[in-house]
């Protein structure tokens, strides 16, 4: 049995209150709430509902990911999701963290004070049966603070359960909605979508972003999911709201590891690792995003203690180069080691996690996978951190004289039109030029000290301040 295959238990009982509520909301012309029904505005007439006759949804995308949490509850919920032990699941998961579900969530208490405070203002809506499609957090509010009713906009008779996943994704994309979906659940809406046979296009427009974008997501949400089954070490394997704080790493990661598939997949291949790697690691995003395609063969590969290392197949992973008497890596054996690392550092993090119900043994194993991983990782990311301000300096002469040609090229501009308009401050522009000729001639005395024979730019700047180095 799931959720779309019946209605709650009391659906009859709900529908008769329904009904005869809505009766005497249109006598009195009451409060109407608009939602997008079917392609079209639809008008829903507000009625007051018992908070306790009313089912919260089990098919909401708001907890998607989250309800990996506990397996067996999450089965019992897809058994039979209008039992108490179900829907109290169903409650425990909407008031959490979405992150950390051992913890309240900030926005619910945020919420509950709201409505003690200032009662509800915005309905929420129901199925003609119950079942919340949008104030779900709401009503869970309202019973703790020991409400009896919330208002609620009722969906039209003939409401399917397709017609209850898109009322409330058409809602919960609304610019004006308060609590979003969180990243991984959007995901998961956005993959449900395009599995629906919706073009991408459609599913692009729905949620405000690019088509570039959108593949982007699908990209993260196939590595999530990857990942997921490469932890996995008998029933233990992590889960998707493991994965729920790293949107922005991995958004980035989808970027870079596009620009450089386009000329080297393997190359991007090896990225795709050693970030996920440093995501693993708990790496802040500045620190991920110093890893270049050649991190793991540069800074890791000859860091790693034997139980970290990866034996090469010589059959496939090293290749004779043509007229010589050597061999070299094949570039798929770099890709095929840094997964290697991967995988033990996703198995690890899997029987770390909380609730992975692991033996003392297996956690003792993994605790000390990660930290081995974690001191070849410090070492390696201050190494490529060098690097990278290397490179940061190498460029940033170059870069500064640039800006300073078009600071002039503005300059000739300007100073055509002061001087036709008798605008200009000559004993200024004076003191601006000599100030520029010192400069010049500082930079200058650093350039003649190069051993090799200077260019043309630095030959004429060179001359041009000769007489004065």
């Amino acid at each position: 049995m799931t959720a779309q295959d019946t209605i709650p238990p009391n659906g009859e009982e709900v529908r008769t209150m329904v009904k005869a509520r809505l009766a005497e909301a249109q006598a009195e012309s009451g409060a109407k709430v608009t939602v997008t029904w079917r392609n079209n505005q639809k008008h829903l007439d507000v009625i007051s509902m018992p908070v306790n006759l009313l089912r919260l949804n089990p098919e909401t995308h708001r907890i998607r990911a989250q309800r990996s949490v506990d397996p067996v509850r999450d089965q019992q919920l897809t058994a039979n999701p209008w039992s108490p032990e179900s829907q109290e699941y169903l409650r425990f998961l909407l008031s959490s963290k979405p992150s950390n579900p051992d913890q309240t969530d900030p926005d619910f208490i945020t919420l509950t004070e709201e409505l003690k405070e200032s009662g509800q203002r915005e309905p929420g809506i129901i199925s003609p049966d119950g079942i919340l499609v949008d104030g779900n957090t709401r009503c869970i509010a309202l019973r703790e603070l020991g409400l009896q009713e919330i208002l609620v906009g009722v969906l039209p008779g003939d409401t399917t359960w397709q017609d209850i996943n898109s009322v409330e994704l058409r809602l919960q994309l609304r610019k004006d909605k308060r609590r979003d979906y969180t990243y991984i659940n959007r995901l998961i809406a956005i993959d449900e979508q395009l599995r629906n046979g919706r073009l991408a296009e459609q599913v692009a427009n729905d949620f405000n972003i690019k088509l570039k974008t959108l593949e982007g997501d699908q990209w993260v949400y196939a590595v999530v999911r990857e990942a997921i089954e490469r932890s996995a070490d008998g029933d233990v394997r992590l889960r998707l709201i493991d994965f729920e704080e790293h949107q922005e790493k991995l958004r980035e990661l989808w970027r870079d590891f596009d620009k450089a598939h386009k000329t080297d997949p393997d190359a991007a291949e090896r990225l795709k690792e050693s970030r996920l790697q440093a995501i693993l690691l708990g790496h802040a995003k500045t620190t991920v995003r110093l890893i270049e395609q050649d991190f793991h063969v540069r800074y890791v590969e000859s860091r790693l203690p034997v139980d970290l290392q990866t034996k090469q197949d010589s059959d496939s992973d090293e290749i004779a180069v043509p007229g010589l008497d050597v061999t070299v890596d094949d570039v798929s054996g770099t890709v095929k080691a840094a997964k290697a690392l991967t995988d033990k550092l996703l198995r690890a993090k899997a029987v770390t996690a909380p609730g992975a119900g692991a033996s003392a043994a297996q956690a003792k194993a993994a605790e000390d996978t990660i930290r081995k991983a974690v001191d070849v990782f410090e070492v390696a990311t201050h190494l490529a951190g060098k690097n990278d301000q290397l490179k940061k300096r190498q460029i940033a002469v170059p870069q500064r004289i640039s800006d300073a040609a078009e600071d002039i090229q503005q300059c000739v501009a300007e100073y055509a039109q002061a001087k036709a308009q008798r605008a200009l401050d000559e004993d200024a522009l004076d003191d601006a030029l000599l100030e520029l000729r010192a400069q010049m001639q500082r930079l200058a005395k650093l350039a003649a000290r190069g051993g090799n024979p200077p260019g043309e730019g630095i030959a004429w700047l060179l001359d041009i301040v000769r007489d004065r180095v």
